[in-house]
């Protein structure tokens, strides 16, 4: 099966919270009401400048497939 590169998630247990899971490495989710991140991989100090680096437009993208799905539902 081929997952798309970003699922989007909530939990009764959370429900102010909106999650997006990026299902590509580096793999992740964000909650996006406290911007906390948690990733699913392990990295060693070489990777953390890169991931760094990465983050940023990773965490970006993760929002505006957020704001893409909204809208989608709001043309509905």
């Amino acid at each position: 099966m081929e997952l798309p590169k970003f699922i989007l998630g909530d939990n009764t247990d959370y429900p102010e919270s909106i999650f997006v899971i990026h299902t590509d490495f580096p793999r992740f989710i964000i909650d996006l009401k406290t911007d906390d991140v948690e990733w699913f991989e392990d990295f060693d100090k070489n990777d953390e400048d890169e991931l760094a680096t990465e983050a940023e437009g990773l965490i970006q993208a993760a929002t505006d497939f957020y704001d893409r799905e909204v809208a989608r539902y709001e043309e509905e």
